[in-house]
């Protein structure tokens, strides 16, 4: 796990809410704090979606929505002329994306040993913080996967031109 402070908060912040950047990540979580504190569950509510609009818009076999789904009703709540006093972001890797990221590092751990690859934002008294995080179905020692996780991580943001400071 490594923790990133995110110095130029307002280009991230422009990447987040108005770009495609965070798009493919899901949104297990997001709670903005303004003048109500705002949670949103990004549990998908099967019920919502007939069979052929989930198939349509990629949502089979998730759990959690996929961020851009979400991003312009976040922007809704975030923009304005006051910051929010906190907000805070939970994302993970959809299940395509976290085996086929298994299988271009060569890992050893399956998709059914591992529950989540998660990015953690974290915005409060003017600073933004990243963390990556992974929880496992099974106990390991191991800690490749956390290492290649963590490049992987430093590697989506040079690739987006976001700065971050290591904590």
């Amino acid at each position: 796990m490594i923790a990133l402070n995110i110095p130029e908060v307002k280009f991230f912040m422009n990447q987040l809410l108005c770009r495609d950047t965070f798009d493919n990540f899901l949104l297990q979580e997001a709670v903005i704090q303004k003048e109500v504190s705002w949670t949103l569950d990004g549990s998908i509510n099967p019920d919502f979606y007939s069979a052929d609009e989930r198939t349509e818009q990629g949502l089979d076999g998730l759990s959690f929505v996929p961020f851009g789904q979400v991003r312009p009703h976040c922007y809704a709540l975030i923009r304005g002329k006051r910051t929010p006093t906190c907000f805070k972001f939970v994302f993970l890797l959809s299940p395509a994306n976290l085996s086929r990221t298994l299988g271009q590092i060569h890992s050893s751990f399956t998709d059914g040993d591992v529950s989540g690859l998660f990015l953690n934002l974290k915005f409060q008294n003017g600073q933004l913080l990243l963390t990556t995080g992974i929880s496992y179905r099974t106990f390991s020692t191991d800690k490749t996967l956390e290492r290649e996780w963590d490049r992987l991580v430093r590697l989506f943001l040079k690739n987006h031109e976001i700065a971050a400071e290591e904590l």
